[in-house]
């Protein structure tokens, strides 16, 4: 589970837009470009080339 604190800050790093977090999914969705960003032990991989298309 993801810090409220840390969801509020948290944007896309391609766009800068805003993300869904999908805690089922352990991921968060930026839906403008259409990047899945997976959270790994608790801690959101936010690198573009580690992104995945959905």
């Amino acid at each position: 589970m993801l810090d409220e604190t840390l969801l509020e800050i948290l944007v896309c790093p391609k766009c800068s837009g805003e993300l869904e977090y999908r805690p089922e999914e352990t991921s968060l969705l930026c839906h403008a470009c259409r990047l899945r960003y997976n959270i790994e032990d608790d801690i959101p991989v936010m690198l573009i080339d580690e992104a995945e298309p959905f």
